[in-house]
């Protein structure tokens, strides 16, 4: 989070009740809950979780604009140098090629490989149950959540 949306987080002035905490609470432990089953999914899948949210990112990135080494560190908000590392052990896996752009030869394009898209995709389809699963909780929370700002602007 940059440093503007750090400072408009933290809302001066406004009161928040216990309910408010405790849907907080309960937001960041279905999160928490979320990104543990993420991790243990992609670890049985012989992934580590950051290589998965790299296939991830890389795959759902807009077909507008071509995916590179700087995209994806942007996308998982890491710096250019753990990036291109993280693309080289991709690589070294069989997960991605990487391609010079013809319109900027400093740039790399990547590009999944049919293993990287089975591997994806199987853990797509476990990753949307589970979130099938805990839809209707965190429906709730965020419902509440925003009734309850609604309601303190008035």
């Amino acid at each position: 989070m940059d440093a503007y949306k750090t400072k408009r987080a933290h809302g001066r002035g406004r009161a928040l009740s216990r309910t408010d905490y405790e849907a907080l609470a309960r937001l960041r432990y279905l999160l928490r809950r979320f990104a543990a089953f993420s991790a243990a999914a992609a670890q049985e899948m012989g992934l580590p979780a950051r290589q998965h949210q790299a296939l991830l990112a890389i795959k759902g990135h807009p077909r507008a604009e071509p995916m590179t080494v700087g995209a994806l560190g942007e996308s998982l908000l890491i710096t250019p140098h753990a990036a291109t590392e993280l693309v080289d052990r991709l690589a070294d896996a069989g997960l991605v090629t990487r391609r010079p752009d013809s319109s900027d030869r400093r740039r790399l394009l990547l590009k999944l490989t049919a293993k990287a898209e089975r591997t994806l995709r199987a853990l797509s389809l476990a990753h949307l149950r589970e979130i099938r699963q805990t839809a209707p909780a965190l429906q709730e929370i965020l419902g509440s959540l925003g009734a309850r700002s609604k309601a303190r602007r008035r």
